[in-house]
């Protein structure tokens, strides 16, 4: 098997001219790039990631763990993580919440298992560590940053939406369309990014003196099972004397409106209904489902570029802004009070 000291010598160049050359970092002259590109394709040279690991001792690798790789919301960040680390030459290592223990016990051993595989840094997803499991981290591992969460202990490194913005989006949006006898379907209140998008979205309500009883409340999990089984219990409940549900994710929404059709519930000419996320499948339900998008993509590239910064000393654009907004489609019509005009700000 070839060597870069092969390609050297065939190339006529000297060892760190070819090194140069063949990573693309540092100073080589037109005529000595042509002949180490020469002689790399006559020797079918392969750079040996052990030799580069051992000259820049680093790996290449940035770790993230998620709760779970599968359903619509993981995904898209998975795939965004990725990308940003391709693009600078480096590769994504993965763990989710498998094994034994708790959920809490799984995270911290899902993070455990990226540091033990020498990954660089770590992007951490989770809502089952507490502010002082991250707190600990962070003095253990200071090339650490999260993702959809914030924290006391590093607000800089930490990325996310507004949440409790989003929440009173969702409740304007319902308000705007004439909507104040309205349900709810939330998430689990361990997950601090449902308790944020729910006491906004309770507290603007609160505002325009509208209230939600509690036999108009149903808790689930996030999950298309959950969101299912809450719509079964909450559309079983007498009286039906509300005109829209607000979901806390879409994927919920979503289960709602397929049990709304085995009712034979119209949406949204009886029921409106409304979702959170705007996941690459609420455009294409029956019918698309107005939702409030949260710019978790985006987050998930931030995070990924200043984690970057921090592992190799790039200076690649971070930013921390990543506000919400209405997404209208056609799951929500016009309630019984009448249209408010004009749309809330933040929305498109």
């Amino acid at each position: 098997m070839a060597t870069i000291k092969d390609v050297a010598r065939l190339a006529g160049v000297g060892l760190g001219t070819a090194s140069r050359a063949i990573s693309g970092r540092g100073p080589v002259s037109e005529k000595a790039l042509a002949k180490v590109n020469d002689a790399v394709a006559t020797l079918q040279f392969r750079p040996s990631n052990v030799a580069r690991a051992l000259a820049s001792k680093t790996l290449g690798m940035v770790g993230i763990y998620v709760p779970d790789f599968s359903g619509s919301f993981y995904g898209p960040i998975l795939q965004t993580v990725d990308a940003e680390l391709r693009a600078v030459d480096r590769h994504m290592v993965a763990a989710n919440g498998c094994g034994h223990g708790d959920a809490r016990q799984q995270a911290l051993d899902g993070i455990r298992f990226l540091y033990e595989r020498e990954c660089d840094g770590v992007l951490v997803m989770t809502n089952d560590l507490t502010d002082d499991d991250f707190a600990e981290l962070f003095v253990r591992h200071p090339k650490l940053v999260l993702l959809n969460r914030h924290t006391p202990a590093q607000p800089d490194r930490c990325f996310s939406t507004d949440h409790v913005l989003g929440g009173r989006l969702a409740a304007r949006a319902l308000l705007s369309q004439g909507h104040r006898e309205i349900a709810l379907i939330s998430g689990p209140h361990s997950a601090p990014d449902n308790e944020l998008r729910i006491a906004g979205f309770l507290d603007e309500l609160a505002q325009h003196k509208v209230r939600i009883p509690k036999r108009r409340r149903v808790d689930a999990d996030f999950s298309f099972n959950g969101g299912y089984e809450a719509a079964v219990e909450l559309f079983a409940r007498s009286p039906r004397d509300y005109s829209a549900l607000f979901c806390a994710n879409d994927v919920m929404a979503m289960a709602a409106i397929s049990h709304l059709d085995k009712l034979g519930i119209d949406v949204p000419g009886d029921l409106s209904v409304l979702g959170f996320d705007n996941s690459d499948f609420s455009q294409y339900t029956a019918p698309k489902l107005t939702t409030i998008h949260v710019p978790i993509v985006e987050a998930a590239a931030a995070a990924c570029r200043a984690l970057l910064n921090q592992c190799y000393g790039l200076a690649l654009p971070v930013t921390h802004d990543f506000t919400p907004e209405v997404v209208w489609r056609k799951s929500v019509g016009v309630g019984p009070h009448g249209v408010t005009p004009p749309k809330p700000k933040g929305t498109r």
